[in-house]
């Protein structure tokens, strides 16, 4: 193994002036920026309670934007999936379409995400005029509404108001990240082959037989709508908030319409004229995942997002 070549004397004392000179030079020298470090990037701060309350109270403005149709205003008061009616949407209820949310909402709970993550959200539960869910996302430095209102359907879950601690085991955390995909599963599985376990008298029951009763003349997709939210629940199990979207094609002559001729008029300007009709409506979700991993349906709205006609 050849060996490595010797450093001389003269070589070593020159590295050392070399040294010496540029400490000597003081803030004439060049400056070294330091390395910066990840754990210094600030995470973005959880709600507070201060923070919730103002948000749930500015539903007041959004109320009035939807009365007014002020379709800009509606979009910048909303995000994630909400968003998605300040388009087509709101058009539509310019051309006497029911708008999507309406009503005044009080005596209202608020979740706080200790740790929500890089996009920090937290969930408010009205009890007036009755119990219904909200979810806020921060976006572009402020609060919007996300999702609501999600009217209550089921038992509500016990979970204290307030600050909620994030979720230690990690089987359970895996069992709430799924619970939209799961859903999703099973409403496109009428066979019951996928093993997703749904509650007995649940309404998603009674969705996957509409959507598959006749797929033939009304074929159904049923998609994935942004990112899930979910709370821990003391027992173990979580509370979930997700969007699925609900697509639904309907050639002429095909059966009952799917859609009334007031809706296809308001949502494309004129009526069907004989085309195929395509419907994409969101389904809004809070979703019960157990322990077992049994989906039980909190609250659900379904709303009609856009109608077009090719």
């Amino acid at each position: 193994m050849p060996r490595r070549p010797l450093i001389g004397s003269s070589a070593v004392l020159a590295a050392v002036l070399g040294a010496a000179l540029l400490a000597g030079c003081g803030e004439r020298g060049p400056a070294v920026a330091a390395r910066p470090s990840r754990d210094a990037t600030p995470r973005p701060a959880a709600a507070t309670r201060e923070d919730a309350t103002a948000a749930f109270a500015a539903l007041t403005d959004l109320a009035d934007a939807w009365k007014r149709r002020d379709c800009a205003k509606i979009e910048f008061l909303t995000t994630w999936t909400e968003s998605v009616l300040s388009g087509p949407a709101c058009q539509a209820a310019r051309r006497g379409q029911p708008i999507p949310a309406a009503g005044a909402y009080s005596d209202a709970e608020f979740y706080l995400p200790e740790e929500p993550g890089d996009l920090p959200w937290f969930a408010a539960l009205a009890h007036e005029p009755r119990p219904a869910y909200f979810v806020f996302v921060r976006s572009d430095g402020r609060w919007r509404l996300g999702a609501g209102p999600v009217p209550v359907v089921g038992a509500l879950p016990e979970l204290e108001e307030g600050k909620v601690a994030p979720e230690p085991d990690r089987d359970a955390r895996v069992r709430a990240g799924l619970a939209p995909t799961r859903l999703l599963a099973f409403l496109t599985d009428p066979a019951g082959v996928s093993g997703v376990r749904v509650r007995s008298g649940d309404p998603m029951h009674d969705l996957l037989r509409e959507l598959t009763a006749r797929p033939d003349r009304r074929p159904a997709e049923v998609r994935l709508e942004g990112p899930a939210h979910a709370l821990p629940l003391p027992d173990g199990g979580a509370l979930v908030f997700h969007t699925l979207r609900i697509v639904v094609t309907q050639k002429p002559g095909a059966g009952r319409p799917a859609y009334k001729a007031a809706a296809v008029r308001a949502f494309t300007g004129r009526g069907s004229s004989g085309g195929v009709v395509t419907g994409h409506e969101l389904l809004f979700l809070a979703t019960r995942v157990s322990v077992k991993g049994v989906l039980d349906t909190v609250a659900v709205r379904r709303v009609l997002a856009d109608v077009t006609v090719s």
